[in-house]
């Protein structure tokens, strides 16, 4: 026994190197999303199954979208004043009450608590794993050391997740509709649709479990509630003046918000036109499962080249660029077929699907390289959650917006142009500058507003 507790403290407290640091954040990625795949192709399906109209479940997925955007810069401020592991184990556990709630859920507002929780875990989320392992690799190699192989292999292992989720969690409940009708045995509390969201809650329990025992960071200072409280607002404040004062985060921020009314689209429009196609909501769920898996994958793939794709455009800009360019092709042509169910349209509008999620992947890893590298570690998870809030806001308003448009091509081709926009704010690189703090050095605040 005592040998095993000395282990445990070796393995939590231990100092990493950044190859160790590597993979418990890989590891931390994926069991993070591994549940959210789950739930992905029956979310939909199981609302409407509830009774609830596509208008309806775009307000419900406005619910969390709006709750991550009220939640993102305290809880992105949260992390950097009482630390990244504290944050993530909380979101966890929002993640599996959320999960349960919306098994269980039958009526409007039992749907609305599971967005709010939902979006109470995703804005935790957003940003702390991703600031634990660049302060961890920082803190060993030094500013200069090289984040992006590591931001890279992270995006891979969330679609590689997300990819056998959406498996799992599309083919669970045609199995149990084989099986004795759960709906009557249950009053109708549970569906075959049900399933995965309550699979996806159970394994939401391992993932706090693995953040308190393998995420170590050194101690901070302690603190107080009032002393939380009073530095949170501060840290918010700095990050919102890194994206007034820095072209080149405005031009992230803008990015994510483009991809944020990108993905919105194709995530209320994809398994209605599933369902459509295949004539029942169970084959519906398979078949969007499938999409979704393939464009995970492409999300995969296009994560693990993002490096390659630097170097082959020449820098970073230059790879977004090139990246968000593919995913508003994919959407256009997504748009373009709306109208049409013949095998060359459906042919076309799949290479549309996985040509969105290909540019999507490559995108990212190569866009937290360029913020990484722009702020210091002090305002690392407000940053990342201001980004999230940009991509989260938009994406909520362009929810909205595709679901009040009448079904065929111009929802999907509105989405398309916002992502083209937002391919275009790269055609000029930016100018290199020191990296951006919340609390600069009177020197330095005068330098960077300088260009104001």
């Amino acid at each position: 026994m005592m040998n095993t507790k000395r282990r445990l403290r070796v393995y939590i407290g231990a100092p990493l190197d950044p190859r160790s640091a590597r993979r418990r954040f890989v590891a931390a990625t994926g069991l993070f999303w591994l549940p959210v795949g789950l739930y992905i192709p029956s979310q939909v399906l199981l609302m409407t199954e509830r009774g609830m109209s596509l208008a309806v479940v775009a307000a419900l997925f406005a619910v969390h979208s709006v709750t991550v955007s009220v939640m993102e810069l305290p809880t992105g401020g949260l992390a950097d004043v009482v630390g990244r592991r504290p944050v993530l184990a909380a979101a966890g556990l929002l993640n599996a009450a959320a999960l349960t709630v919306l098994a269980l859920g039958t009526t409007v507002w039992m749907l609305a608590v599971a967005m709010l929780l939902m979006g109470s875990g995703r804005a935790l989320s957003s940003g702390p794993a991703e600031a634990w392992y660049v302060d961890t690799v920082q803190a060993h190699s030094g500013p200069g050391a090289e984040l992006r192989t590591g931001l890279a292999r992270a995006g891979t292992a969330s679609a590689a997740a997300l990819a056998a989720g959406t498996l799992v969690g599309g083919g669970l409940p045609l199995l149990l509709r084989l099986g004795p009708d759960l709906g009557a045995a249950t009053g109708g509390l549970l569906l075959p649709l049900s399933a995965p969201a309550l699979l996806g809650a159970a394994l939401g329990a391992g993932y706090v479990a693995y953040v308190l025992l393998a995420l170590p960071e050194p101690p901070r200072p302690r603190t107080t509630l009032r002393a939380v409280l009073r530095g949170v607002p501060a840290t918010v404040l700095g990050g919102l003046r890194l994206g007034a004062g820095d072209a080149l985060v405005r031009r992230l921020l803008m990015t994510a918000g483009a991809a944020g009314a990108g993905l919105a689209t194709v995530e209320l429009l994809t398994p209605g036109r599933a369902a459509g196609l295949t004539g029942a909501p169970e084959s519906g769920a398979v078949l969007f499962a499938a999409l979704a898996c393939a464009g995970f994958v492409c999300t995969a793939i296009g994560s693990h080249f993002a490096p390659l794709a630097a170097r082959v455009t020449g820098s970073g800009e230059h790879a977004v660029l090139a990246s968000i360019g593919l995913s508003s092709a994919g959407l256009i042509l997504l748009g373009v077929t709306a109208a049409s169910h013949g095998p060359v349209a459906l042919a076309l509008a799949a290479l549309g699907y996985g040509l969105i999620y290909l540019g999507l992947g490559s995108a990212g890893p190569n866009e937290n390289d360029l913020l990484h590298h722009r702020v210091d570690s002090d305002v690392r998870a407000t940053a990342l959650s201001v980004r999230s809030l940009a991509l989260q806001s938009v994406g909520a308003l362009a929810g909205v917006v595709a679901g009040a448009l009448p079904a065929g091509p111009p929802a999907w081709l509105l989405g398309g142009a916002v992502l083209c926009a937002g391919a275009l704010l790269w055609a000029r690189r930016s100018a290199p500058r020191p990296p951006l703090t919340a609390h600069p050095e009177p020197p330095r605040a005068t330098e960077a507003t300088a260009g104001r």
